[in-house]
């Protein structure tokens, strides 16, 4: 095994354990026996298991970060957009439930800068505009804009940590109630609330 396919070893087994135990529950003995290898390999890697928790989180946050921007950079109405950009982090939630469950738990420590508050503040500031936009239209000031953007993406993401466990109702239907609720209030909600972007 070459270096790079043997950190990326290192990686995949540390991704799986932090997310099963968490940061704390988690020793480099644990890692190094299931990747079938000496603890000074470890360390010779990444310097510790505080450096190898930095390099699984700042990964799974790229992803998730990368998803939503490309949900949000796609053009549409700002409905649409906040359709698009509520299935991309349940998308992600689907098919990174161990990379979720580590940004989501505890990817607070500081050795990380990367805590779950940090990135959805970093999501949030994105929905700002669609939101402070569509403020404009109906005219409510759009300086609130981003109160709303921390409270709609900190519904869709909390939402997300219990449907992890969950899994029902199933996505589309999530994504639905999700979005009739940030869109329509609880006043305004629809009945039988469906998607309409594409």
């Amino acid at each position: 095994m070459t270096g790079a396919q043997r950190r990326e070893q290192l990686i995949r087994v540390a991704r799986h354990s932090f997310a099963e135990r968490g940061f704390e529950g988690t020793s480099v003995e644990e890692i190094a026996g299931r990747a079938e290898v000496s603890k000074p390999v470890v360390y010779e890697h990444f310097g510790g298991k505080e450096g190898l928790y930095a390099v699984v989180v700042d990964r799974e946050v790229r992803t998730l970060l990368d998803a939503i921007r490309g949900a949000l950079e796609t053009p549409g109405s700002s409905r649409a957009l906040i359709e698009r950009a509520t299935l991309a982090l349940l998308d992600y939630i689907e098919t990174n439930p161990d990379g979720f469950r580590i940004v989501a738990r505890d990817s607070s420590l500081e050795s990380t800068g990367s805590s779950f508050a940090s990135i959805l503040s970093d999501v949030a500031s994105q929905v700002e505009d669609i939101l402070a936009a569509a403020f404009k239209v109906q005219r409510i000031n759009p300086k609130v804009a981003p109160m709303y953007a921390q409270m709609l993406v900190g519904m869709i993401a909390y939402t997300g940590q219990w449907w992890l466990d969950t899994r029902r109702p199933k996505k589309p239907e999530l994504a639905a109630h999700l979005v009739n609720l940030a869109w329509n209030g609880l006043r305004g909600l629809e009945a039988s609330p469906r998607l309409r972007a594409g």
